[in-house]
C-alpha cells in the first residue's frame, strides 16, 4: 500500500487531518511526523507518495525539508501548507519543487482537491515512466531484429552511407537481389534518423492488388468503390511525422506511380473518391529487386517518379559477395531462435561454418536464416559439417 506523510507540530491540527485523510484516501496508508527532522528519517527509510508538510516546525523546517528531501528523493511530492504564508513563501515553495502551497486555517475541500490532484500527477508520471520504459525496450527488441550483422567491407560500406543518409530528410532507393537486407537497411535509416521518434510504415508494393495499391497508399473514403464500407487512412497519412517504405515499389502500377509522383511533388494525398487533400510530412524510403533502368527503358516504370526516389541509391549485394558475415550471421541467428524457443543457444562448429561459406546463397540472408533454424532443429549440439552435408541440399 502506498503511503501519505502528514508533518505538523501542532497535534491537534496533525489529527484533524490525519482523520479526514485516512476516510478520504482509502488506498493510502497515512502516517503522521510531529517534526521537520523526524519526518526526514522517516522519508530515508520508507517512499512516500505525497508529503504534507507545515512550513514552520522546530529541529527542521518545512522549507529544509522540502529542499533536503527532494535532494534525497527527486519524485517526492510536496505539498506545503502554512500559518505564515505569504506571496514570497508561496513561491519560493513552489519554486524549490512543491506541487502545491495552502495556507492556514486550512480550507478542508481546498486540501482534498490539491491531495487528489498531487496523486493523480504521481500516478499519471509512475504510469508514463513504466510506459517509457516499456517502449524503449521494445524499441531495443525492434532494433535487435533489424540488426545489420557482419564486418564485411561491402556491409561498411552501407553502414557508412547510413550514418550519413539519416541525418537528412532525403529520399533514398535501396537496390539489390531478394533476401539480401534491404528491409534491414531502411530500418536501419529511420531508427537512426530524427524521424525516429515518429512510426516506420512499410507496404509490400508487390504483394497488394494493382486495383487496391491507391487506396492502400491514400486510403479511401467510404463508398467509393465496392467493399468501401467505411473510411479509411492510407499508408502515408499514417506515416505521417515519420517514414513510409515502398518494398518492391517497381511492382507498383504506371497509375499509382503516377500518384506517388504527385504526392512526392506536392506532400499531399487525396483518398480515393474524395476531393479533400491532406497534408502530410512524410519521408519515403523506397526498395526494388529489379533494374529500374531496364523497366524504364521498357516502359514500365516512371523516370520521373525514379529520379524523385534516388536521391540516394544503396546497393545490397548477395550473401555470396559477403561470404566472410557468415560465421557472425550464423551466431546471430542461433541466439535469436533460441530466444524465441526458449532454449540454450546452440552451437556451430568450425568445419560446419566453413561448409556454410562454402555454398553459394541464391536466397540470400533469408536463406541462410532458413537453413540455420533447420540444422538447430534436425542437428546434434554443436551443429557439425556431417549435419550440413545431410539437412542441407544445394
Amino acid at each position: 500500500m502506498q503511503k501519505v506523510l502528514i508533518v505538523e507540530d501542532e497535534k491537534a491540527i496533525s489529527g484533524v487531518l490525519h482523520s479526514i485523510l485516512s476516510d478520504e484516501l482509502t488506498n493510502y496508508e497515512v502516517l503522521v511526523a510531529e517534526d521537520g527532522l523526524e519526518a526526514y528519517k522517516l522519508i530515508e527509510k520508507d517512499d512516500f507518495a505525497l508529503v504534507i508538510s507545515d512550513i514552520k516546525m522546530p529541529k527542521l523546517s518545512g522549507t529544509e525539508l522540502l529542499k533536503q528531501a527532494l535532494q534525497l528523493k527527486p519524485d517526492t511530492t510536496f505539498v506545503m501548507i502554512s500559518g505564515h504564508a505569504d506571496i514570497d513563501t508561496a513561491v519560493n515553495s513552489l519554486r524549490d519543487g512543491a506541487y502545491d502551497f495552502i495556507s492556514k486555517p486550512i480550507d478542508i475541500n481546498r486540501l482534498i482537491t490539491s491531495v487528489r490532484n498531487a496523486l493523480d500527477r504521481k500516478n499519471l508520471v509512475q504510469t508514463t515512466k513504466v510506459l517509457q520504459k516499456e517502449n524503449t525496450q521494445l524499441k531495443k527488441k525492434v532494433n535487435k531484429k533489424y540488426q545489420m550483422i557482419g564486418t564485411s567491407e561491402a556491409l561498411s560500406k552501407i553502414q557508412n552511407m547510413i550514418e550519413k543518409v539519416a541525418a537528412t530528410d532525403a529520399r533514398v532507393l535501396i537496390t539489390g537481389p531478394n533476401g539480401a537486407g534491404k528491409e534491414l537497411v531502411a530500418h536501419s535509416i529511420h531508427a537512426q534518423s530524427e524521424r525516429s521518434r515518429g512510426p516506420m510504415i512499410e507496404v509490400n508494393c508487390a504483394a497488394i492488388p494493382s486495383e487496391l495499391i491507391e487506396s492502400e497508399l491514400f486510403g479511401h473514403v467510404k463508398g467509393s468503390f465496392t467493399g468501401a464500407i467505411k473510411d479509411k487512412q492510407g499508408k502515408f497519412e499514417l506515416a505521417n511525422g515519420g517514414t513510409i517504405f515502398l518494398d518492391e515499389i517497381g511492382d507498383m502500377s504506371l497509375v499509382a506511380q503516377a500518384k506517388v509522383l504527385r504526392a512526392l511533388q506536392e506532400s499531399r494525398v487525396s483518398p480515393v473518391g474524395s476531393d479533400k487533400e491532406i497534408k502530410v510530412d512524410v519521408r519515403v524510403i523506397a526498395a526494388t529487386n529489379k533494374n529500374l533502368q531496364k523497366e524504364i527503358e521498357d516502359g514500365k516504370f516512371r523516370e520521373d517518379l525514379y529520379h524523385r526516389l534516388s536521391v540516394i541509391e544503396i546497393y545490397v549485394p548477395p550473401l555470396d559477395a559477403r561470404k566472410e558475415d557468415i560465421p557472425l550471421l550464423v551466431e546471430h541467428f542461433a541466439q535469436i531462435i533460441a530466444d524465441e524457443q526458449g532454449n540454450a543457444v546452440r552451437k556451430f562448429d568450425d568445419k560446419a561454418i566453413k561448409a556454410l561459406q562454402n555454398f553459394s546463397w541464391t536466397g540470400n540472408i533469408r536463406e541462410l536464416r532458413n537453413v540455420v533454424e533447420r540444422l538447430i532443429i534436425l542437428g546434434g549440439n554443436p551443429v557439425t559439417a556431417e549435419d550440413v552435408a545431410d539437412f542441407v541440399r544445394k
